[in-house]
């Protein structure tokens, strides 16, 4: 049994896969599969990736949904040390809506809680 985490874009999957491998460390793009006809041709059907050994599919819906992502599910990020959480909450938040600016919440020295410009929401943390 494999469990991955799939997310679900509209007209952005390969470029939010692509900006998640760029901003974070040790991550790549596994396979990327294309539509190959009709008004979809060579957007991105499928694609298989990895942030930091976390594997992750997206795709691109070919129709148009009536939902799309809850801040209620995030991807939750331990950081390793301060310049790593400044910097991916920069990167993440660019274009996107901050929840909780970094800062001390008591249960962490450092937590920040984001919606990106793809509308996926994140939360990082710097433990200890």
């Amino acid at each position: 049994m494999k469990i991955s985490t799939h997310l679900m874009f509209e007209h952005s999957a390969e470029k939010a896969m692509n900006f998640y491998v760029a901003l974070i460390p040790d991550s790549e793009v596994h396979e990327s599969q294309c539509y190959q006809d009709g008004e979809l041709k060579g957007r991105l059907q499928m694609g298989r990736f990895s942030l930091a050994g976390r594997e992750f599919i997206c795709i691109d819906s070919p129709v148009p949904q009536d939902f799309d992502f809850t801040p209620s599910v995030s991807i939750f990020v331990d950081c390793e040390f301060p310049s790593q959480i400044d910097d991916l909450f920069e990167g993440l938040s660019e274009n996107g809506n901050i929840l909780m600016p970094l800062d001390n919440y008591g249960f962490s020295s450092r937590f920040g809680w984001l919606t990106d410009r793809f509308g996926v929401s994140w939360q990082l943390n710097l433990p200890g």
